[in-house]
């Protein structure tokens, strides 16, 4: 019989991460915590929930359908003037909460989202929609980057991290609302950390709304992964001949030990076998292309794997604290009344002596603040096999001017 939870590095993972985990679960459910697991909001990053009659909105998350893509090109990394490059992805997509597209989006997943069958105000599904129209092909803030990276033979890569954007958080808040007996326009209140899951039975009608909501925030990312992707193909002038492309925020429904189960991934990410799968380190180390293998160990495992190397300092140690105030202007802009752990300005020096061009980010999403991926994947053990390393040669991420109360 298979236990009811299993853990992947447990020396690596926090006590209120294993915890949370197990606050999430039911009688017959079955969870997983792989490597670079930490403490969440419901649920840990890094963990994975597989539900028989439920689906969970707090496994899934706010930021609906984040995930990765990664593409290898037809130009050696050598061959590109890479700080031209950057400056030209900074300037052509949108980094940043709230960030329109400075280009006006046009794709087909626009009009699916019209389909959204969810009781609301005509005025706020308007309003839904137009934010999703704004901000489709954008970046966002936090850990979420467009990078250049450089594999074993040369060769050049672009890695994307985002999700549905303000879209996803949208139908997040609005059916927490839901959950708490209100209106899905109504702003939610407030809830611990470690609050019981939000479960929805997947035959009721709100369990049925919610798959459809998740269901098109989940196309509505992969098409912004992919414009963004297109965008850096056409700044370089470039071909693509591989890609990978995956959610690691979403529920899937599957087969795990001859039973159907919701499984919801929060920071995890797929690794049926044969299955590959883009896993981003940190700004200046290797990143990974990897497939996933048969082992009775990925099994147990849910078929799941890290979707990074996972927080070991909190974004207020790292920074210091800080308080926004909001300008004449509109824009909340940070005021350090406590200084944080990291030094940035050595950040931004070490990318000069490593030849990394930095633009954007933050102390909180300096590399000390992150495990070592290495080390994480080494304690997946057996469930997944590395096809490529990347190292990182150009990151581009939000700066730390940009206002984010919704970040993990």
């Amino acid at each position: 019989m298979q236990e009811p939870l299993k853990i992947f590095g447990r020396e690596l993972i926090d006590d209120q991460s294993v915890r949370q985990l197990k606050n999430c679960l039911t009688e017959d459910s079955l969870g997983v915590l792989t490597a670079d697991a930490h403490y969440g909001y419901g649920h840990p990053i890094g963990g994975a929930v597989a539900y028989p009659e439920h689906i969970s909105l707090s496994g899934v998350g706010f930021d609906i359908a984040c995930g990765n893509k990664a593409v290898r090109t037809d130009l050696r990394a050598a061959e590109i003037d890479l700080p031209k490059v950057m400056d030209e992805i900074v300037r052509r997509i949108g980094f940043g909460i709230g960030k329109p597209n400075p280009i006006k989006p046009e794709h087909p997943v626009l009009d699916k989202l019209s389909s959204l069958q969810i009781h609301m105000p005509g005025s706020y599904k308007s309003k839904l929609l137009d934010t999703a129209r704004k901000q489709l092909g954008t970046v966002g803030a936090g850990n979420h980057f467009v990078d250049l990276f450089e594999d074993e033979k040369g060769m050049l890569w672009i890695g994307v991290h985002f999700g549905s954007r303000g879209f996803g958080h949208k139908i997040t808040t609005g059916f927490i609302a839901l959950a708490q007996g209100g209106k899905f326009d109504d702003r939610p209140k407030n809830t611990a950390m470690d609050s019981k899951p939000i479960l929805f039975p997947i035959k009721s009608e709100m369990g049925q709304d919610y798959i459809q909501a998740i269901d098109l925030a989940g196309q509505y990312a992969y098409a912004g992964r992919d414009m963004v992707v297109d965008t850096v193909c056409d700044i370089l002038q470039c071909k693509v001949d591989f890609e990978v492309h995956n959610h690691h925020n979403f529920a899937w429904r599957e087969e795990h030990f001859d039973r159907d189960y919701w499984v919801v991934r929060k920071g995890c990410t797929p690794a049926f076998p044969g299955q590959k799968g883009f896993i981003g380190s940190n700004m200046f180390d290797t990143s990974v292309i990897v497939e996933g293998v048969d082992t009775e160990e990925s099994k147990k495992g849910l078929r799941s794997t890290v979707h990074g190397a996972g927080r070991v300092m909190s974004r207020t140690k790292a920074r210091g604290k800080v308080k926004w105030k909001r300008g004449k202007d509109g824009k909340k802009r940070p005021r350090v009344v406590a200084p944080g752990l990291v030094d940035y300005n050595a950040t931004r020096q070490k990318a000069k002596d490593l030849g990394v061009e930095l633009r954007g980010g933050g102390a909180d999403e300096s590399p000390e603040c992150y495990k070592s991926l290495e080390e994480v994947l080494h304690h997946q053990g057996e469930t997944i096999k590395i096809l490529h390393r990347l190292k990182p040669i150009g990151v581009a991420m939000a700066g730390a001017d940009d206002f984010d109360p919704y970040i993990d």
